[in-house]
């Protein structure tokens, strides 16, 4: 199997997706050579060119998209204009959400399905276009973003819990599919990571949250991108179906 890979993230812009674009460009990523990865973003332009300048191996190439990531039609799309970009696809990341948060008392419709389609329905969208080439070439990695809040759900956030939590159950009935053609599917659930979600938090929600996480820490966004490199490389290859809690102890079962 040729060790440059062809990766494409979802919601590559901010934050956990920025992080995992930069490590799967990076040199000798897990033994790896990620030459090409192409991100899909549906806002900042301008970070299209700030993140080929981070990226620190400078034969890497960086392809950004502007698509909606809620829209099967955007998705296809930008899938087929990848994949002309790369000459091909090995990795797909979906990593695309929001958060409307609301009690649910007060949740409006819109709220709840906005959330849906872009945190779920996405991955339905991006999985259902990669997965043709996969197939074809008999090799593929795939990995969910999920989030912890998909297990253990938290008051205030029903839909954003909801979507993360079909992400888990999408991503199992995916692996049991795919894995006899040598496409393996994984989730990632991140706990709280220091991004701009959680940078809106105030002092005393913040030592709050850190009096469930046994490592008394937030997780940064490079802890999440390590931990899907590692589900890219040949080290995991007999990895499918499996949900890994990046989230320092916060929840154990």
């Amino acid at each position: 199997m040729n060790l440059r890979k062809r990766a494409i993230v979802t919601g590559g812009t901010r934050g956990i997706g920025r992080a995992i674009v930069k490590e799967l460009a990076s040199e000798n990523c897990y033994g790896v050579f990620f030459s090409d990865v192409a991100f899909i973003y549906n806002s900042c332009e301008e970070c299209v060119e700030e993140i080929r300048k981070e990226v620190n191996n400078p034969e890497s190439v960086i392809y950004g998209f502007k698509a909606d990531a809620s829209s099967y039609e955007e998705a296809e799309a930008s899938v087929e204009e990848a994949v002309k970009k790369l000459g091909g696809v090995d990795i797909l990341v979906n990593n695309a959400g929001i958060t409307r948060d609301n009690l649910l008392l007060r949740m409006t419709p819109e709220e709840f399905d906005k959330v849906i389609q872009v945190n779920l329905k996405s991955v339905f969208n991006y999985t259902k276009a990669v997965i043709k080439y996969m197939i074809k070439q008999r090799y593929g990695r795939i990995i969910n973003i999920a989030s912890v809040v998909g297990l253990i759900g938290n008051a205030g956030q029903a839909n954003y819990a909801a979507s993360k939590a079909g992400i888990i159950g999408f991503t199992r009935s995916a692996a049991k599919e795919l894995a006899s053609r040598n496409i393996t599917v994984n989730a990632i659930a991140p706990g709280f990571i220091e991004t701009d979600m959680t940078s809106k938090l105030n002092e005393k929600q913040k030592q709050m949250l850190l009096q469930n996480i046994p490592m008394q820490r937030f997780g940064k966004p490079e802890d999440v991108a390590k931990v899907v490199a590692f589900l890219c490389s040949s080290d995991a290859d007999y990895i499918t179906g499996q949900v890994i809690n990046v989230d320092g102890g916060m929840v154990m079962s």
